[in-house]
């Protein structure tokens, strides 16, 4: 009956030890990146901030990982998957193969670009842990940095994987939070103008 009571006891103190941290960690609002939420459903929240249909996204330029200037705005007039991304994110790792694919039969048939900015500022191993993800992926579409997180404010991701879809018009068509596969990506594109 004692260890019962006591391992209670400390059970209850665990738990009250970490909703403590995690207030204070939110009221703090030191980084903001150590609060993400990492989403397992194809779920479409429009409760959650992000740009809206219809508005043009922020332009923007990173450096790419192959070490080029990667800048949005030279994509107008083509379909856009824009990406958001992390190589310790579980959903995100259970995307990439689908986007690969998707990429390798659809670029050019489609006139579609997939860009997956990765948020590098979250990545604990550095440039060597993303390159690592790209290689065990296989992945050849663009992978600019946001070194700072500028371009993930901007867009307003709170949950990864984010993704928009940008249409030739250059105006948002879709937003998606969580994981996609091959299907519901050539859905989604199909129906940006």
């Amino acid at each position: 009956m004692k260890k019962k009571m006591i391992g209670s006891i400390i059970a209850a103190l665990l738990i009250g030890s970490m909703v403590v941290i995690m207030v204070k960690s939110n009221l703090d609002n030191e980084d903001p990146l150590d609060n993400y939420i990492v989403s397992a459903d194809y779920s479409e929240d429009d409760s959650l901030p992000g740009l809206e249909k219809g508005s043009i996204p922020p332009d923007f330029v990173l450096s790419s990982l192959s070490g080029e200037t990667f800048r949005l705005s030279d994509l107008k007039g083509k379909k856009v998957i824009l990406n958001f991304w992390a190589s310790w994110c579980g959903p995100c790792k259970a995307e990439m193969p689908h986007m690969q694919k998707y990429y390798e039969k659809n670029k050019d048939k489609e006139n579609v670009e997939i860009v997956a900015v990765n948020l590098s500022e979250t990545e604990k191993r550095g440039q060597k842990g993303i390159e690592e993800f790209v290689d065990a992926y296989g992945l050849t579409f663009p992978i600019p940095l946001d070194k700072e997180g500028a371009v993930m404010k901007a867009y307003k991701v709170l949950i990864i994987p984010t993704t928009y879809f940008i249409g030739t018009d250059g105006k948002v068509g879709q937003r998606i939070t969580g994981p996609m596969d091959e299907k519901r990506l050539k859905e989604l594109v199909e129906n940006l103008d």
